[in-house]
Formats: C-alpha cells, sequence, structure tokens
C-alpha cells in the first residue's frame, strides 16, 4: 500500500522562516474543500488503497474537525483506507483547544503533529510563531490527554542566540509532556523568506555551522539517552513502532498520492506536482482538469540518485539485496571508492548486508550524496 499526501493551503501568519505553499486568507476553505473531493474524483483511478494519510500544510489544524472527518470519509469510499491506517494531521498550538484535539481525534485522526518548535518565547518570536510557549505547553497537554495513538512534536534549533543549555533545556521540557515522536529540524534560512531578507539587511547573523554540527551530534546523544531511536536525520521515536510510517513510504519507494495545490506525488515510474495558487488550482479541478503544473518520468540513473538521497537519510541506510534486485547492480561496484574514502573519513560504516552514515556522516548527507552521484554521471 501507499500513502495519501492532502495539502491544507491555509494559516493563520506565514512564518518568518516557512517557504511551504500557504495563503493566510480562510474565506475559500469551502471551496477547497469541495475542490479537494472533486480532484479525488479526478484521480480516482491513479492510486490507492491507502495505509497512511497526512494532512500537511500549511496549517491543517485551521480545518474544522468535522471538514477533516468529511475528507477522511470521501478518501475512504474513492480510494479506500486500511482499518489499520496511521492518520496524521499536523496542528499549530495556537489554532487548537482542548475540545479541537479530541474531536479530530474522533474524526479518525490517531496521529498528531504539534509544530511547537521551541518552549522558549524568545525563540517563537525570532521564528514568527503565532503561539506563545505557555500555549504549547497547554497544546502538548491536551494532545497527550486526547486518546491519540501517537503524538508528536516539531522543534527548530540552530537559532541565532541558542545554545547548548538553552536547546537542551527545550528537549528536556518536551520530553517530559511522554510525545512518541520529535522531529529535530536545523534552522534553514530561504532567501526567498522574511527570515532570509532579514539576514540580507544585516539584522540578525547565523549560527555557525560547526556549532549547528555539534548541536545536531548533541541532539541525538542525548535522545538516544533518553531511549529514542534516531531513525531518519532529523526523526527520533520511541521504538520504531512509533517511526512516522508515512514519512518511511516517502524514504522508502512506496508510491504515494498528493492532493491540494503545491502536493507533490510519486506513481510507479515518476514524479508529478499540482500548482502553487490556490485560485489556479480551484479554477482547474472545477473544470474537471487534473491540476497537475508538471510531471516527470525518472530515468534509472534518476532511481538510483533518489535511492542514495532517501536510503542515506536513514539510520539503516540502504539494503545491499534490494540495491542489488532493484538495479541488477552491486552498491559497491559502482560506489566502491568513493565508499571507501568515506569510511576512512568516518562518515560512512557498511555491513554484509547495508550501507549507512556515521552520524556525523549525516551531518553531511547532502555532500555525500553528491559525492557518489558524480559516478553517475
Amino acid at each position: 500500500m501507499g500513502g495519501l499526501y492532502i495539502h491544507v493551503p491555509f494559516c493563520r501568519k506565514k512564518c518568518r522562516y516557512c517557504d511551504f505553499y500557504s495563503v493566510t486568507d480562510d474565506s475559500a476553505i469551502p471551496a477547497y474543500i469541495k475542490a479537494l473531493k472533486r480532484e479525488m474524483q479526478i484521480r480516482e483511478w491513479d492510486a490507492g488503497p491507502f495505509d497512511t494519510v497526512f494532512f500537511g500544510g500549511g496549517t491543517p489544524s485551521v480545518l474544522p474537525p468535522g471538514r477533516v472527518a468529511e475528507i477522511l470519509e470521501r478518501a475512504s469510499l474513492i480510494f479506500g483506507i486500511a482499518p489499520d491506517a496511521e492518520v496524521t494531521l499536523e496542528a499549530n498550538p495556537g489554532t487548537v483547544s482542548q475540545n479541537d484535539l479530541e474531536a479530530f481525534q474522533q474524526a479518525g485522526v490517531n496521529r498528531i503533529s504539534l509544530g511547537v518548535q521551541s518552549l522558549d518565547d524568545q525563540t517563537l518570536q525570532f521564528l514568527g510563531r503565532i503561539h506563545s510557549a505557555f500555549e504549547a505547553r497547554l497544546a502538548l497537554d491536551w494532545a497527550m490527554e486526547a486518546g491519540f495513538d501517537s503524538v508528536g512534536c516539531d522543534l527548530i534549533y540552530g537559532v541565532p542566540g541558542q545554545t547548548r543549555e538553552s536547546w537542551t533545556k527545550d528537549l528536556e521540557d518536551v520530553l517530559a509532556y511522554g510525545p512518541d515522536h520529535l522531529s529535530c529540524y536545523i534552522l534553514t534560512i530561504e532567501e526567498s523568506t522574511p527570515l532570509g531578507r532579514a539576514l540580507e539587511r544585516g539584522e540578525f547573523s547565523p549560527m555557525d555551522e560547526g556549532r549547528v554540527g555539534e548541536l545536531f551530534l548533541h541532539t541525538s546523544d542525548f535522545l538516544e539517552s533518553k531511549g529514542f531511536l534516531h531513525y531518519e536525520i532529523s526523526n527520533f521515536a520511541r521504538g520504531r513502532e512509533k517511526a512516522c510510517r508515512h514519512n518511511l513510504h516517502y524514504w522508502n519507494h512506496a508510491p504515494y498520492l498528493g492532493l491540494g495545490p503545491a502536493a507533490h506525488s510519486f506513481l510507479e515510474i515518476g514524479r508529478q506536482w499540482n500548482v502553487s495558487d490556490l485560485e489556479i488550482y480551484l479554477a482547474m479541478v472545477n473544470a474537471g482538469r487534473m491540476p497537475m503544473e508538471e510531471s516527470e518520468i525518472l530515468t534509472e540513473e534518476q532511481h538510483m540518485l533518489e535511492w542514495l538521497y532517501t536510503g542515506l537519510r536513514q539510520a539503516k541506510g540502504i539494503d545491499a539485496g534490494e540495491f542489488l534486485r532493484r538495479f541488477d547492480k552491486a552498491f559497491l561496484d559502482i560506489f566502491g571508492p568513493d565508499w571507501k574514502r568515506l569510511q576512512d573519513e568516518g562518515l560512512a560504516r557498511e555491513s554484509s548486508q547495508s550501507f549507512a552514515l556515521t552520524k556525523k556522516g549525516m551531518l553531511f548527507s547532502d555532500g555525500v550524496c553528491q559525492l557518489l552521484a558524480n559516478r553517475l554521471e
């Protein structure tokens, strides 16, 4: 089975660092829901059934819980959703009440992912979040009591002015609530965002890359000492059963269908993505057209590149036998000399069954993958 991704393109306010597609006017929510159902009909034979559903954004928690139930009911009718499917909804602590979270759980959401980002008000203000640390703490309490199978929490580090001590306190404070999953992301400053423009104006200095690296390694060691599995560069779970199954679909080459503006799909041999404009999306779907912006058929080399980037993001790495069966070539026959160099530098490790990066290697994963990708040119 595969995964269903639903992009909810509405936010109360754009965060300073975010470059995902969203709009701040939620008056179009009814039109969006109608178009989303229509897109399901248009894509009826493209994919499914699904064993994961992920509401991402944007801020999916701005949708009324009844609308989420409506979407899930229609998706189940058209595509089929497994009885034990993982159904995740991203929620901003500034947009939910205790009643909302309980209603989302009753609507069919069994995994909530709270965009806490920090429990420090100064950090939240720098990031442009709409919630306070107090509101985040309330949302964590409510989420843990709402009956979800799994509660996840997103955090951001590498923020200017942050220290090892202040970041550790953030982690300790969040862990006190007992979440099942943590996604810990290094702050990325994109040029097109308000934060990027502030950097260009010289309003702040980014954290030194060396210090960011130290925080990455500290995060991994600290959370592992607390019983978490570091299963992907940015992701930690209380045991493998609490890992995000939907994201594992992305990283392990399972098919997934994306609905809504800016949503991406991976089906069989290629990728496709929808238009990143709500008005255009609505017009295309209402005219009975697939709201696709572009698609591409992957070459064998591109498939192999996908395996590199997604496989080496994961602690388990790339399975040697699966790679051989998929590409009819042994991993070391292609990448052997470079892999040996990476091992000598402490960036890679291998066993008879897999090829994986060390923690230090994960920190430089993009550069490592680019080095290996040069062998495919």
